[in-house]
C-alpha cells in the first residue's frame, strides 16, 4: 500500500479483516489458504485489503 500504517494500525487492520473473512466476508484475492490472519494479511501485503484507517488531525489554535 502506498500509505505508511503504524504497527498498531496494522495490527488492528488485520485482526478486524480476519474476523469478517471468518464469519464469511468475499475474499478481495485467490488463494488456497485457510487461515483468516493469513489471508488477511496477504491481502494487506497485496494492497487489496478495503479498510483504511481516519487518523484525527491535531485542532491549529491561533492565539490572537
Amino acid at each position: 500500500m502506498d500509505e505508511k500504517y503504524s504497527k498498531f494500525e496494522r495490527a488492528r487492520m488485520i485482526g478486524a479483516r480476519a474476523l469478517q473473512i471468518a464469519r464469511g466476508a468475499p475474499l478481495t484475492i485467490k488463494t488456497d489458504l485457510k487461515d483468516p490472519i493469513k489471508i488477511a494479511e496477504e491481502e494487506f501485503a497485496q494492497g487489496t485489503m478495503p479498510l483504511d484507517v481516519r487518523r484525527k488531525m491535531p485542532i491549529k489554535m491561533e492565539i490572537a
